[in-house]
């Protein structure tokens, strides 16, 4: 097969939960581990860090990795989903895994599609395995899909892990109380292992705190950590709810020491001002340009666009211009709430099934008080906001992930 066919055969051939949703997904880990068995278990040949988290768990794990590699690690990162490109995923030291290595790995892994029948997502946890193992890395940064116990990736064995936040998201497939999510985050504590918890809540301290003690793993609350509290730590990534993020990170730099790995702190604070150089990473509170200014954030659940939202506030502009769209499986009680009143909008539908219909939104929106128009497609919104503002107006671009991948 060529790239393109081989993607074609990804997205479309198999189970797809940005297309499917819950359909798509496996109710344990035994299909992973089949696959994996099946080329030899490369999991098992390079150390990892293993990071969950309802949000902040893409920053970190962006973070982190270029922490690793700015001190001289050779360093796999694994993030999910990819903006643009397919092998966004999957990347080295900043560079996305070839083209070549996804065909020859796909036509590998055929003959076991039959009797295993592995989904979209468990077949690029295993590519990305394998990619890793044969490149001889030092050390995986691993992010997990959705939830963490019953996660494809969660079928690694890291020195440490790290689970950023609890908030509402998922709630049909990781339960609808804070503590219920917390405990399937918490899956993947390890006996042992060290865990660093980003950010303490009075609804899911105890369920961290009582798996580790299950799990004899040593627990750390980075937000407990007098180093860091009320400190502002200096990265690129714009967006104040990226202070948190480093925040854990550097609690977790600092259980990476105690471990034995080298990591020198002032290596540390230079690779968090240059991790967009470092590894790419693209989509949080991006300012796409100036005059009128573009932002553009992936924010998508309550817990996320609350801090997004919150940020807008701080900016200056004479009047706001907002491209939005969702998926149809969110919870949009609470989110739509959160919207700025004295916005024009601008409704569309991100191009895949999951894709909530624009005029569902736009008649939700309505009813209480935001105000604008539906479109038929994401670009098509975005070109008439920018058609319609003017220099000195803000568009924001968000709502979902992949709104923003359409745009950029």
């Amino acid at each position: 097969m060529t790239y393109t066919e081989t993607l074609d055969f990804l997205f479309t051939r198999l189970p797809y939960f940005t297309r499917d949703g819950k359909a798509a997904l496996k109710p344990d880990l035994t299909n992973t581990i089949l696959l994996c068995e099946a080329i030899g278990n490369p999991h098992l040949k390079f150390k990892c860090i293993h990071i969950a988290g309802t949000n902040g768990k893409g920053s970190t794990s962006n973070m982190l990795s270029a922490i690793l590699q700015l001190q001289g690690y050779k360093t796999g990162l694994y993030t999910s989903p990819h903006l643009k490109d397919f092998r966004e995923r999957i990347r080295i030291d900043g560079e996305m895994i070839t083209e070549s290595f996804v065909i020859d790995f796909t036509e590998k892994i055929i003959p076991y599609l039959d009797t295993i029948q592995p989904s979209f997502f468990e077949i690029t946890v295993a590519m990305c395995f394998d990619y890793f193992a044969q490149q001889e890395i030092d050390y995986a940064v691993i992010e997990t899909g959705l939830g963490g116990r019953l996660d494809s990736t969660n079928i690694i064995h890291p020195i440490l892990s790290i689970i950023t936040n609890i908030g509402y998201d998922h709630m049909d497939l990781l339960g609808d109380t804070l503590s219920k999510i917390a405990y399937e985050k918490a899956g993947i504590i390890k006996p042992e292992i060290p865990v660093v918890i980003g950010e303490s809540h009075t609804e899911t301290d105890a369920v961290f705190i009582e798996k580790a003690k299950v799990e004899n793993a040593p627990i750390y609350f980075a937000d407990q950590n007098p180093n860091y509290y009320n400190t502002e730590i200096e990265t690129d990534l714009r967006g104040i709810y990226q202070n948190k993020n480093a925040i854990t990170v550097m609690q977790s730099v600092e259980v990476l020491q105690k471990l034995g790995v080298k990591i020198d702190t002032f290596t540390a604070a230079r690779a968090l001002r240059q991790v967009q150089k470092l590894t790419g990473f693209r989509g949080r509170w991006e300012i796409i340009q100036e005059n009128p200014k573009i932002i553009a954030d992936t924010g998508h659940n309550e817990h996320g666009l609350r801090l997004v939202f919150e940020q807008l506030k701080q900016e200056t502009f004479e009047h706001l211009h907002i491209v939005f769209g969702m998926v149809a499986d969110k919870d949009r009680s609470k989110i739509l709430k959160l919207l700025p009143i004295n916005a024009t909008y601008y409704f569309c539908k991100p191009d895949l099934p999951r894709g909530l219909d624009p005029s569902v939104l736009k008649d939700e929106c309505n009813a209480i008080g935001l105000l604008g128009k539906t479109y038929d497609s994401v670009q098509a919104a975005y070109i008439a906001a920018n058609e319609n503002a003017k220099e000195k107006d803000l568009i924001f671009v968000g709502g979902s992930t992949f709104v923003v991948a359409e745009i950029l």
